[in-house]
């Protein structure tokens, strides 16, 4: 009896360490599938968003260019609190802010300045240029991580971060990267908007990343109070600067930008709840990684739609 006991007891173990590994690399095949979904819905909708981002604020409606990209911020940020408070019903989860206030004003504060950098940056670099930029968020996004959330990295990452971050100044230096409507000389200014884009984005993933570890807060809570604060600074700044009677008027001589303006915030929206889903599960670094390949596919798509210049050193 006692060896047979022995032998149930080791069989029984053996199973129970089976089903536990079979388990464990069923977790593992989930968060992967769930990565690639997350991944892939980032690259197809701000795919789409980047070239209506490109449309809008770089080529003309008529024979005027639209210049009030802070109307594009809080029309995109208007959609997205649609959508969370539908998300936020649909999901029977509470309408009250689970993190302090201030928390969620700074990552406003930051979304607000990096959308409204990256579109002003196009009014004096090329969309390819502006995309390329943004491949060095992975840096940023570690050395806030440090900052912010004490994180460690491997060298390999450091490696692998700084091999982008060579690849794209190699770019930068070895062709022309002003806006084809642009002035000469412009392109400067441009590119200090793209390195505030930088630090303001990358802080915004990186705290995210940190309310949804501290806080617990769900996708839906954040985006909701998130965009809000980051769709009163917008409307505040339209209001201060007069810039929302020029917005107005502008969409009145040319009514197609509405339905340009739209898809835009349709594709960010979009693009927001595949971003806060793989920040929340994997991380804000995975999210910079994913941003770069879903860069490369707008330049491609770039190039092949408005026939941006490439020298071969760029190609």
């Amino acid at each position: 009896l006692y060896f047979g006991s022995r032998d149930v007891q080791r069989h029984s173990s053996g199973r129970q360490g089976a089903m536990a590994e079979n388990d464990a690399e069923e977790s593992s095949l989930g968060a992967a599938m769930r990565c690639v979904c997350y991944s892939s819905g980032i690259i197809i909708a701000l795919g789409l968003y980047g070239v209506l981002q490109e449309r809008i604020m770089s080529e003309p409606y008529g024979d005027e260019f639209f210049k009030v990209s802070v109307f594009l911020v809080l029309c995109n940020r208007l959609a997205a609190i649609l959508y969370a408070v539908i998300m936020v019903g649909i999901k029977g989860e509470s309408y009250r802010h689970s993190v302090p206030l201030w928390k969620y004003l700074a990552v406003s504060m930051s979304n607000v300045m990096a959308t409204w950098c990256q579109y002003e940056a196009l009014k004096y670099v090329s969309f390819p240029v502006q995309m390329l930029g943004k491949s060095f968020k992975m840096m940023p996004v570690m050395l806030w991580g440090i900052v912010i959330s004490g994180q460690k990295y491997k060298l390999q990452d450091w490696l692998i971060a700084a091999g982008v971050t060579g690849g794209v100044t190699a770019f930068l230096l070895t062709g022309d990267i002003k806006s084809k409507h642009a002035n000469q000389g412009s392109s400067v200014y441009g590119l200090l908007l793209l390195l505030a884009f930088l630090g303001c984005d990358g802080f915004t993933s990186t705290f995210q990343e940190k309310l949804f570890k501290e806080h617990k807060t769900s996708k839906y809570n954040q985006m909701l109070y998130v965009n809000s604060g980051s769709a009163i600074v917008s409307g505040a700044t339209l209001l201060a600067t007069g810039g929302g009677i020029k917005a107005i008027a502008f969409v009145q001589r040319h009514p197609a930008i509405m339905f340009d303006s739209s898809l835009l915030s349709a594709s960010a929206v979009t693009g927001q709840f595949f971003i806060y889903s793989l920040v929340k599960e994997f991380g804000a670094l995975v999210l910079a990684a994913t941003m770069n390949m879903r860069q490369i596919l707008s330049i491609l798509t770039s190039y092949i739609l408005y026939s941006h210049p490439i020298s071969i050193p760029q190609f």
